[in-house]
C-alpha cells in the first residue's frame, strides 16, 4: 500500500477527499465532453454509423493494452505522481479529438485518449483505495459519484455549446483548461509515495490472484450492465417498450440518476451492512430489474425497473476495487490493473452480446441473459472470502 505522507488530522484527510473526489470529476467531465461531442464530429467527418462504430473500438482497445503497464507505473513510481502527469495529458488528448479532419485522425486520438485515460484510471482508482485507508469508513462509492456527477455536468456544458455553435476543439480546450486548474490547487493533498515493486509484478505475471480474478469476474458482470443500458436503453424504450420519441432518453436517465444516487448512499449502506452483503444485494438488484423489465415492458414497470438497475450496479465497481487495493498480497496498482482488464471486458462485450441476442431471438431476450449476470453476482460474492 502506498505510505501515507499527510499528517491523520480530520482536516488534512478531508482535503485528501476532496482532492482525490475532484480529480474523479476532472476525468468524468473529460469523458462526457467527448461523448457529448461525438454526433457533431461524426457528422463533419462525414462518418456512416458502421465507420464510427469501428473508430470508436480504438479507444477501449488503448485502454485495454496498457493495463499491464499503467499498474506497473502506478507501482513503480506511485499513484500520486503518475495522476498528476497523466491527468495533465488526458485532457490534452480531449482537444485532439477536435482537430481530427480524417477518420484515421479520429481513431489515433482515441487510441492516445484511451492510453491515457488508463493511466487516469488505474492511477485515481490506487488514489481511492490510499484515500479510503485514511477514513474509518467506506468511502469509496463517493468518489465514483463524483464521476457520475461529473457525466451529467459534460453532458449538461456539450448541450450548452451546441447550442451556442462552439466548436469541438474550442469546447475541449475549455474543458481543459479547468481540469489543469484542478490540477494545481488539488494535486498537492493527493496521498504520495510509491508502493512495493519486484516481488508482486513477478507475482501478478506467473501467478494471477485468484480473488483478484473473482472480483474481476464480479466487475466484469457489473460493467456488462451498464455498458448494455449505456448503449441499449433508448433502443429498448424504443423498439420494446414502445413510448414516443420525447420519452426514449426516459429509460437512460433513470438508470443514470439512481446509479449516481446509489454511489452517494452506498458507502453508509456498506458501513451498516458490509460490503458482501451490499454485493449480494446489489446483484439481486440487477437481476430483479432486468427481468422486470423484459416481463413488464410498459412505461412506468420498465422506468422502476431501469431504476432498480442503477441502484444495483452504482456500488459494485467501487466496492469491488476497494476489495482488490486492499488485497495485501498484490501492490494496489497491479491489482487494479488486473481486475480492471477483466470489468472492462464486459463494458465491451455487453453492448455486442445484446445486438447479437437481438439479432437471432428479441432484445428482450437479451435483457434477460443480462439479468443472469446479477445472480452470479450474488452467487460469486458468497464464496470470496476476501469480502466482507
Amino acid at each position: 500500500m502506498e505510505s501515507i505522507t499527510h499528517p491523520t488530522t480530520a482536516r488534512n484527510r478531508n482535503k485528501v477527499r476532496l482532492a482525490v473526489s475532484l480529480f474523479y470529476f476532472g476525468q468524468g467531465l473529460a469523458f462526457a465532453s467527448w461523448a457529448s461531442r461525438i454526433p457533431d464530429i461524426k457528422t463533419a467527418l462525414k462518418l456512416s454509423d458502421g465507420q464510427l462504430g469501428s473508430l470508436l473500438f480504438a479507444l477501449p482497445l488503448g485502454q485495454l493494452l496498457t493495463m499491464v503497464l499503467s499498474g506497473s507505473l502506478v507501482t513503480k513510481f506511485g499513484s500520486k505522481r503518475v495522476l498528476i502527469v497523466a491527468a495533465f495529458f488526458y485532457v490534452l488528448a480531449l482537444t485532439n479529438l477536435g482537430l481530427a479532419t480524417k477518420a484515421w485522425h479520429l481513431g489515433a486520438a482515441l487510441f492516445f485518449f484511451g492510453v491515457i485515460g488508463n493511466m487516469c484510471n488505474i492511477a485515481v482508482n490506487t488514489q481511492g483505495v490510499a484515500a479510503e485507508n485514511l477514513f474509518d469508513k467506506p468511502i469509496m462509492a463517493s468518489f465514483h459519484g463524483a464521476w457520475s456527477i461529473a457525466g451529467f455536468t459534460g453532458a449538461l456544458i456539450g448541450l450548452f455549446m451546441i447550442n451556442l455553435d462552439v466548436s469541438p476543439y474550442l469546447h475541449f480546450w475549455m474543458i481543459t483548461i479547468l481540469v489543469w486548474i484542478n490540477i494545481l490547487l488539488h494535486a498537492r493533498y493527493l496521498v504520495g509515495g510509491a508502493g512495493p515493486q519486484a516481488t508482486t509484478k513477478k507475482k501478478w505475471f506467473l501467478k494471477p490472484e485468484g480473488a483478484l480474478l473473482q472480483l474481476g469476474i464480479i466487475g466484469f458482470c457489473s460493467m456488462a450492465t451498464e455498458g448494455a443500458m449505456f448503449d441499449w436503453s433508448g433502443v429498448y424504450f424504443k423498439d420494446i417498450v414502445r413510448v414516443s420519441p420525447v420519452l426514449v432518453p426516459l429509460g437512460y436517465a433513470s438508470f443514470m440518476v439512481m446509479m449516481a444516487s446509489g454511489r452517494f448512499v452506498g458507502d453508509k449502506l456498506i458501513a451498516n451492512l458490509g460490503r458482501k452483503r451490499v454485493l449480494q444485494i446489489s446483484g439481486v438488484l440487477i437481476s430483479g430489474g432486468m427481468f422486470i423489465a423484459v416481463l413488464f415492458p410498459y412505461l412506468i414497470s420498465a422506468v422502476l425497473a431501469f431504476m432498480l438497475v442503477g441502484l444495483g450496479v452504482a456500488t459494485v465497481v467501487p466496492t469491488v476495487y476497494s476489495v482488490a487495493g486492499r488485497n495485501g498480497k498484490v501492490a494496489p496498482g497491479i491489482a487494479l490493473a488486473m481486475v480492471s482488464s477483466v470489468s472492462y471486458l464486459g463494458f465491451l462485450m455487453g453492448p455486442p452480446l445484446i445486438g447479437y441476442i437481438a439479432e437471432l431471438a428479441s432484445l428482450r431476450y437479451s435483457y434477460a441473459v443480462i439479468g443472469i449476470f446479477g445472480l452470479v453476482i450474488s452467487l460469486l460474492v458468497a464464496k470470496i472470502k476476501a469480502i466482507k
